[in-house]
């Protein structure tokens, strides 16, 4: 993962907010009737490195019950090394994460996940020897209120895909079917916050088009969301909040609706 170098001087764009100031963003949006001010995730001063290589630099992210965040950047920008800092996965230098308000700065990624919190790997990683239904059910636990909203029959409704495949191993799947399993294994969780790393990366576009429809049926159900994924318009159109990447830190952060609106943001951060 090349997110090396020196970052420029970090640009405060009108109306997207200093650096991280990601709880400012998301007063306004609560203000407006938006999502609920509880905070599920928050990280603040994120230093992480891999070997002598700094790739996060102070990064401030948090989020909130029922909020869509789409997180963007470039490649080598750092998203997936934030995503693995707040998850255990990378263990940050500086910086602290708390979950519902516990630090979980130090905890190990099993223990974050039992506070709420689905991972959708790019990658996918299911289990290529088990079924669907074993993937699945091997998943399948309340969330931390008690909740099983999200059981095996809900999952099949949501991704019939799923059923007609339900006897047959993971490594048998397309690569859609695949990310569908994935995804569907992380709701069997119940969480409250569900975060998806490049979820339609390499798909077809009529499948990739499903996956986004699956992810706006999540959205309403209520579970918040962090979006990783190179179709920004997709993921503008859903979040709540966008925050972007440049060499590791905060550039932007502040309403969807206000990074869309500005073509020059868009060609300075994202290139488009």
């Amino acid at each position: 993962m090349a997110e090396h170098g020196s970052p420029p001087p970090s640009p405060r764009p009108e109306g997207g907010g200093d650096h991280g100031s990601l709880r400012s963003q998301a007063e306004t949006v609560q203000s407006r009737g938006g999502p609920s001010t509880e905070l599920i995730l928050d990280a603040n001063g994120l230093h992480s490195f891999y070997g002598v290589s700094h790739i996060l630099h102070g990064v401030d992210f948090s989020v909130r019950k029922g909020e869509t965040i789409g997180l963007m950047g470039r490649n080598g920008m750092g998203k997936t090394t934030l995503i693995k800092s707040m998850l255990g996965l990378v263990r940050p230098r500086q910086g602290s994460v708390r979950v519902r308000g516990v630090d979980m700065t130090h905890a190990a990624t099993h223990a974050i996940a039992r506070k709420g919190i689905a991972y959708v790997p790019e990658g996918r990683g299911i289990f290529p020897n088990l079924s669907v239904r074993e993937n699945l059910i091997m998943a399948a636990r309340p969330g931390i209120d008690g909740r099983r909203e999200w059981d095996y029959e809900r999952v099949l409704h949501t991704f019939p895909r799923l059923g007609e495949r339900i006897n047959n191993g993971g490594a048998q799947l397309s690569g859609g079917e695949q990310q569908m399993l994935t995804i569907g294994r992380a709701l069997m969780t119940n969480p409250d916050l569900l975060i998806l790393d490049e979820a339609t990366e390499g798909l077809a576009p009529l499948i990739a088009k499903e996956i986004w429809s699956i992810i706006k049926t999540i959205r309403a159900s209520g579970i918040a969301t962090v979006i990783v994924d190179k179709n920004y318009a997709a993921v503008m159109a859903l979040a709540n909040r966008s925050v972007v990447l440049v060499k590791g830190r905060v550039v932007f952060a502040g309403e969807s609706s206000e990074l869309s609106g500005n073509q020059e943001l868009m060609h300075r951060f994202l290139g488009v």
